[in-house]
């Protein structure tokens, strides 16, 4: 196990240190525990984690001078550090990250965010190495491809180039081989492991590999020639060849394959594309160079043969000279043109771009590379260029070799005024002009989007100018958006001091996050003035970790605030009808229990007056007392009435209220 494939734990507890290095372990993550920052300092001397997940207290050195040291050190300065921390302030967490740390894990932790945010990192680390290989990578084939343009004597760079692509591509030999006019023979002009190596020749028959790219042009990858088919051949011929994997890329001219780029692996190499598209890129430029270094060797046989001949090559190539390595190393695609059209000469990126080889371009007017439905366009830029007048960033359809039609964005200038010619710099376009339709769809239907939400959606710029107001923020606040973006400023749609006060919160981590404020309710104002009760979402817009702007989303909460009011009331009404109800039901129980003693009481009385029917003053008595019970009875009759209970005598099924009960429980 090497340092770089270690997490390095460093803790003061021994229980922390055990439960950590479990969980790494249980997530398949190798690790070496150690309990101090001085034992920290004195591993990092000589070794390099994957990932250091660290403890801030400690014994002095504590987490904070570990990682101070560990960013002073340009060997550790992209580590990726994870700190352990039970402080939760904002003070805190701010000074963790000012120190340094990427990311930072609460105690107590749960295990399984511990190990999702150290993969994270550890995800992130790999990117972004990821990236700084493939910059790399394409800084050397940028100069590889600069080198091969610029120069007509190739055997000084040859060995310059397949060295570096070997390097790049992690392969033991990577060789030029250019095909001989047979096809049956190859000639390795230059191989990564052997730097005297010239003009080797090969019997392609032996190489069934090579073959495949010469008669089908496209680019061969055998990650497993042990098993390949078509490798079959060479290993009952040569089964100590040792070459695992291997990739040929062919370097093209015109219509076919004019030699390959070899590359060959011992061990297994995957080949991945951007791996693949380098390669490519460097076939491409040395394709040119050598098609550059035939052209020269024919027009010097040609000035052997012919005098006129050597003297206008050596007049063109004077006249071209000071423009040469310009042309040749641009970026852009250059054409050179009489003021009829005519093409003079073309640049290699020109060629890569319209597919054209060198003699096609030289061969053609420039009306003949656009798109026929550009025809017209084309002689106006004739037209005045013929009186000086050179347009610029003018758009053109160019029809490519294979009848591909690109967008090229090109710009004239005048040239070599001794041959009254015109440059005309080009660069495909089609991508960038593409990705420029698709954004602007994409705005327009985020647009409709925005203006058919149901909620009102207000974005204002860091000045509080409100740049977009959509319909339903219109509906809410009675203002038409015409007069509002650009013009009116967001603290409007608030009463006096809220807006700073939603600003605050929005700000405020504590809330909803730093950056974002969730439901809150708030009274908005309206175009005449009135309040408007809504539900705020907002949030920062940010860009590049910096905020440009707010967003807020708000809900028109007025009907539901109203319904909520109406069934409060409703409530209200149906809880004084309950009481109501009670009362009529207290007062039917309280007819019937006295229901019964009155009767008791006019029975008796009857009962008396028989028996004192001698006694006159007595008989009044009982009249008065027989009178005034039957009033009693006759009211607590009509009580009974008007309530949903009876006071004549209760049998079988009838419920009434128990007031001794009921009483009972009150108290």
């Amino acid at each position: 196990m090497t340092s770089a494939e270690t997490i390095l734990v460093v803790d003061d507890d021994a229980v922390s240190r055990h439960v950590l290095g479990e969980i790494l372990g249980n997530a398949g993550l190798r690790c070496v525990c150690l309990p101090s920052g001085r034992a920290a300092l004195e591993w990092l001397a000589g070794d390099v984690p994957l990932l250091l997940l660290l403890d801030l207290v400690m014994e002095p050195p504590d987490g904070y001078q570990v990682l101070s040291h560990v960013r002073s050190r340009p060997e550790l300065r992209e580590l990726p550090v994870v700190v352990l921390t039970a402080l939760e302030s904002d003070e805190e967490i701010a000074r963790i990250f000012a120190s340094g740390a990427d990311d930072y894990v609460h105690k107590p932790f749960r295990a399984a965010e511990l190990v999702a945010r150290i993969r994270g990192q550890l995800r992130m680390r790999e990117y972004v190495d990821q990236l700084n290989q493939r910059e790399r990578s394409q800084e050397t084939v940028l100069e590889l491809t600069q080198k091969l343009a610029s120069t007509l004597d190739l055997r000084d760079i040859l060995f310059t180039v397949v060295e570096r692509l070997a390097q790049l591509t992690r392969v033991d030999r990577c060789s030029i081989v250019l095909f001989g006019e047979s096809g049956s023979v190859g000639y390795v002009l230059a191989s990564s492991d052997d730097e005297k190596l010239r003009d080797l020749p090969i019997d392609l028959a032996a190489y069934p590999e090579i073959r495949e790219v010469l008669t089908s042009g496209q680019a061969l990858v055998i990650r497993d020639a042990e098993r390949h088919p078509l490798m079959e051949m060479v290993r009952k011929a040569e089964p100590a060849r040792g070459f695992v994997s291997l990739a040929i890329v062919p370097i093209l001219h015109d219509q076919g394959a004019m030699g390959a780029l070899f590359l060959r692996a011992r061990t297994r190499n995957e080949f991945f594309d951007h791996d693949l598209s380098l390669v490519s890129t460097v076939a491409n430029a040395t394709a040119i160079a050598l098609r550059n270094a035939r052209i020269l060797k024919t027009l010097r046989d040609q000035s052997e043969e012919s005098t006129f001949a050597r003297v206008e090559a050596e007049r063109r190539l004077e006249l071209f000279r000071r423009y040469a390595d310009f042309f040749e190393s641009a970026t852009h695609g250059m054409l050179v043109m009489d003021r009829s059209g005519a093409v003079l000469f073309s640049n290699p990126r020109a060629r890569r771009i319209t597919g054209f080889s060198e003699a096609d371009l030289l061969a053609r007017r420039f009306q003949d590379l656009v798109d026929p439905s550009e025809r017209r366009r084309v002689e106006g830029l004739l037209a005045d260029v013929s009186l000086s007048i050179h347009p610029q960033d003018a758009d053109f359809l160019l029809r490519c070799r294979n009848g591909e039609v690109l967008t090229v964005n090109l710009g004239t200038s005048s040239v070599l005024h001794e041959d009254d010619a015109v440059l005309v710099t080009f660069q495909d376009v089609t991508l960038e002009r593409r990705t420029a339709i698709e954004l602007k769809r994409t705005k327009e239907f985020l647009e409709r989007v925005i203006d058919s939400s149901v909620d009102g959606i207000v974005s204002a710029n860091l000045r509080g100018t409100v740049v977009l107001f959509n319909r339903a923020a219109a509906r809410i606040f009675g203002y038409a958006p015409e007069d509002v973006i650009g013009k009116l400023r967001v603290e409007r749609l608030y009463p006096p001091g809220v807006a700073h006060d939603v600003m605050r919160k929005i700000r405020d981590p504590s809330l909803s996050g730093y950056g974002r404020l969730e439901d809150y309710r708030v009274d908005m104002l309206g175009a005449n003035g009135q309040k408007i009760q809504v539900l705020l979402s907002a949030s920062l817009v940010m860009d590049a970790g910096r905020p440009i702007g707010s967003v807020g989303i708000f809900t028109d909460i007025r009907d539901k605030l109203r319904i909520q009011a109406e069934l409060e009331r409703a409530q209200h009404e149906l809880s004084e009808r309950e009481k109501q109800d009670l009362v009529a039901e207290l007062a039917g129980a309280a007819a019937h229990e006295l229901n019964q003693p009155l009767t008791s009481v006019i029975g008796y009385a009857g009962l008396l007056r028989r028996r004192l029917a001698a006694s006159p003053e007595h008989l009044a008595a009982l009249d008065v007392i027989i009178d005034q019970s039957e009033r009693m009875a006759e009211i607590v009759r009509k009580v009974g009435r008007i309530t949903k209970y009876e006071t004549m005598s209760y049998v079988g099924e009838a419920k009434i209220l128990d007031l001794e009960k009921a009483s009972s429980e009150k108290g």
